[in-house]
């Protein structure tokens, strides 16, 4: 399937992700309440095949007794398990069931950028009552998802899990699997969710700092406090949405639901944890087991035992683990911000029930998450209420300033080799970026051409996103890159936020310290204050989307376009 010539329209594009969701039915208007899957049940509805029917439609579902809607897949959210073959040709017929636009991303696959699922870029949208077929090979091998690129129908629901098995033999052996997909879901609209974010900075920060803990010596000190006061920030603010709204689930299900992974012991269990979060980064671990991580975004990796390790939104992370025990382990996956857990059970049989942790304390951000250490204020220029860090007396050149850009982060340092937020007093081995050694050498032996930086904007006061300063409209130029070429790509995160970041229809080497064997992803979080660098073959001709997975951040314009030109060889 030869890419054709594509215009990429931006009204539609806009369109799309601005509005959508006004149209879905109230709780009370839907049929009789539903599960994903029974409570305790460890399997999935799975379709493969070259052949694939999906429905997009209301989801209703309940979680701890509370009863809700989500837009979702065949009837469900975390929908079925797509089981794919490396090599297969596969047609994936979609039926738009809501009353609105539809879509399907297929997030970290390789397919044609016709086949992409963002509306206005790749394609039109599936309308109400219509259907719209996928059509592509299967390129790769791994764990991935899909997920909705219309509105914010990704927050309720519509998302689902994909397993490609290799064509070759399995690098990784395994006795059982479980596909976990991790979420929140939140009995407010999102449109509501985004309206309170617009109003009142921190509005589901509800463990803000208090003067029991400046007693306790919990929290920051007094001359912190001043010192964070003065820059208008709060180092309790680390996730948008938080616990105080969300439900944390295990495919579907809240903690009450008890979703269930069984295993005989002595079993080699293989994990597949899918990050479908809209806004919420996660610290997963099974106390009592090692957890040998062994492939992440679908890219082995050389295995490397680790107690715990960070999820960030989109991600997917592989690991084994070897219950010997006769009993039940809890599957932990706490909110990064501790406000909150999702959490399951891996048992030998049905029916047992792990007991759930207590909850961490809260982290509390430290001069690191602005690009500073060691308190250092100097190059500080406090100017209209806002922060904006200067460094060596000079604004990024890429930056364009405005009530959008909050700070520009005046040391901003590889954070790779750093454990995530909510970490910092973890025992035992937390995986780092740093950590991850591609399984196999990189298949692009060519150092890179060129080099580009991009930065990375908010202004959490008023809740604004973007990237270098401008937020996506009609008049954004696309961000350009010529068919094949090696350009070396650093992310540069001018906030306080983790900035987790995808780039369709290519996979990345992340620069950290394993030259020829980076690991290679389709997305990368970018710590606060922080930067990553990665590696870039721009061998996907054609129009991407370039995106922060927070989905409010995208919904309030952290998102540009990639093109990729030539697109036949021969035509600019």
């Amino acid at each position: 399937m030869r890419p054709r010539t594509h215009t990429i329209d931006r009204r539609r594009l806009l369109k799309a992700a601005a509005g959508l969701g006004g149209g879905v039915a109230l709780g009370g208007l839907l049929p009789g309440w539903a599960h994903s899957q029974p409570p305790g049940l460890s399997g999935a509805p799975t379709l493969s095949g070259e052949d694939i029917a999906i429905t997009v439609g209301h989801a209703p579902l309940r979680i701890g007794g509370r009863a809700g809607h989500a837009v979702g897949m065949n009837g469900s959210i975390a929908g079925p398990l797509l089981r794919l073959k490396e090599g297969q040709n596969v047609r994936i017929a979609v039926t738009n069931q809501l009353a609105e636009d539809t879509s399907i991303h297929w997030h970290g696959l390789l397919v044609p950028f016709q086949m992409d699922g963002v509306p206005g870029l790749s394609f039109p949208g599936i309308k109400p009552g219509q259907s719209y077929v996928y059509e592509f090979p299967v390129r790769q091998a791994g764990t991935y998802w899909c997920h909705s690129h219309s509105g914010l129908q990704e927050m309720m629901g519509h998302y689902a899990r994909i397993v490609i098995d290799p064509a070759a033999a399995e690098p990784a052996p395994y006795d059982r699997e479980h596909v976990v997909v991790l979420s929140d879901y939140s009995f407010m609209h999102p449109h509501l969710m985004m309206q309170k974010l617009k109003q009142q900075t921190g509005y589901f920060n509800r463990r803000k700092q208090t003067v029991e803990g400046l007693l306790a010596g919990r929290d920051q000190t007094l001359a912190e406090r001043v010192e964070w006061g003065t820059m208008r920030m709060d180092p309790t603010d680390i996730l948008d949405v938080t616990g105080s709204t969300y439900a944390y689930l295990v495919n579907g299900h809240g903690p009450a639901e008890n979703w269930t992974g069984l295993f005989k012991p002595g079993e080699r269990v293989r994990l597949r944890i899918i990050n479908a979060a809209a806004m919420t980064i996660f610290n997963v671990r099974v106390p009592g087991l090692k957890l040998t991580v062994v492939q992440v975004d679908g890219q082995d990796v050389r295995p490397v035992e680790v107690d715990e390790f960070q999820i960030a939104n989109a991600e997917t992370y592989d690991i084994i683990v070897t219950p010997s025990e006769d009993r039940a382990y809890t599957l932990v996956a706490e909110a990064a911000d501790s406000s909150g857990m999702a959490h399951a059970t891996l048992a030998p049989r049905p029916g047992l029930v792990a007991e759930a942790p207590t909850p961490r304390e809260r982290p509390v951000l430290t001069m690191r998450a602005i690009g500073m250490d060691m308190g250092d204020m100097a190059g500080m220029d406090m100017r209209g209420g806002h922060s904006m860090a200067m460094r060596n007396g000079k604004t990024a050149p890429s930056v364009k300033l405005g009530p959008g850009v909050q700070m520009i982060s005046p040391m901003a340092v590889d954070r790779t080799a750093d454990r995530g937020t909510g970490l910092g007093k973890a025992p035992g081995k937390v995986l780092v970026y740093a950590d991850l050694v591609a399984l196999t050498p990189r298949p692009d032996t060519r150092p890179p051409s060129r080099s580009l930086e991009i930065h990375l904007t908010g202004n959490m006061e008023r809740f604004m996103w973007a990237f270098d300063g401008e937020t996506f409209s009609e008049v954004v130029k696309p961000i350009p890159f010529r068919r094949d070429e090696r350009v070396r790509v650093t992310l540069v995160n001018d906030s306080m936020m983790n900035l987790p970041i995808h780039l369709h229809g290519h996979f990345i080497e992340l620069v950290n310290g394993h030259p020829g064997q980076h690991p290679r992803k389709h997305r990368v979080n970018v710590m606060p204050g922080g930067k990553v660098t990665f590696d870039l073959t721009a061998d996907a001709p054609g129009d991407w989307a370039f995106r922060c997975h927070m989905l409010l951040h995208m919904h309030a314009g952290m998102f540009k376009v990639v093109t990729v030109r030539p697109l036949d060889g021969t035509a600019a």
